[in-house]
């Protein structure tokens, strides 16, 4: 039987399904303050917009999220420091340091190729029974009138398999904000939303397992991509064309008659069949 934490964690986790993206801070905020006994459980479970932090030491931002936080401070993946700095956070032990260094140099280069200047990633690296989990991290934002901002979370777990191909299980999240805004007319438009898909597959890793990664995280993201347009832009033209039509509301009544009249006419023509 579930107990009185656990419906609460439910209910708080439904309310957040329900409220726009670029509120989820502020409802996640709130929900912290009236019920404090689910911190962790709410700040684990909820993919949060992203955020980022500077790396004094090597001058670079990085993205923080919880999987690079522990306590009230934020590990780096350029030089491995939690910033503010402490003593006892958790640093992964070499073997997979050296991974997440050649996940973080692999996914700038894919950073560039597919989301151009101004854009942050980060790549969080940590132990798993029989192999090892990654948060692939990436955010871009355009600031101005025509505003937006796409965080995009990628959460690998690989499971290694002695003599069989190892298991890849990609969890992504993207949550995309925009707004549009015309100063003379003084409209405003205001779009938001986050989807999730769930990928499993078992690929050989004989040449390592940057090359699957990068491959599963890339198709995803592709995939992704496409279905938010479909559904966004999409569907928003079509409520936009249902409310206000671009064809003028007499000349579309007028071209039905002349067609009804067209095809009366046809119809009445035609010989019967013997």
């Amino acid at each position: 039987m579930a107990s009185d934490n656990d419906k609460k964690l439910e209910r708080a986790l439904d309310l957040m399904r329900r409220v726009p993206p670029q509120n989820t801070n502020k409802h996640l905020g709130d929900l912290i303050d009236i019920c404090p006994s689910l911190t962790e459980e709410l700040l684990s479970a909820v993919d949060q917009p992203l955020s980022s932090k500077t790396d004094d030491l090597k001058e670079q931002d990085f993205i923080i999220c919880d999987y690079n936080r522990d306590g009230d401070s934020y590990r780096s993946p350029w030089s491995n420091l939690y910033y503010p700095y402490i003593s006892d956070g958790y640093l992964p032990p070499i073997q997979l340091r050296t991974i997440e260094e050649e996940l973080n140099e692999a996914f700038k280069i894919y950073m560039d190729m597919y989301y151009g200047e101004e854009a942050l990633s980060s790549v969080y690296v940590w132990d798993i029974d029989n192999g090892f989990a990654a948060a692939i991290l990436f955010k871009k934002m355009m600031i101005g009138e025509n505003s937006g901002c796409w965080d995009a979370i990628n959460i690998m777990e690989v499971t290694e398999r002695l003599g069989r191909p190892s298991h890849y299980k990609l969890t992504t999240t993207v949550m995309t904000r925009m707004r549009h805004r015309d100063e003379e007319s003084g409209y405003e438009m205001n779009i938001g939303g986050s989807l999730m898909r769930q990928k499993e597959e078992d690929l050989p890793s004989d040449n390592g397992h940057m090359v699957n990664i990068g491959q599963l995280v890339e198709g995803m993201e592709n995939n992704i991509r496409q279905q938010i347009e479909s559904v966004y832009f999409g569907k928003t033209r079509d409520i936009v064309n249902g409310v206000r039509s671009l064809t003028n509301l007499s000349e579309k009544k007028q071209f039905s008659r002349v067609m009804n009249a067209e095809l009366t006419g046809a119809i009445s023509k035609r010989k019967p069949l013997e």
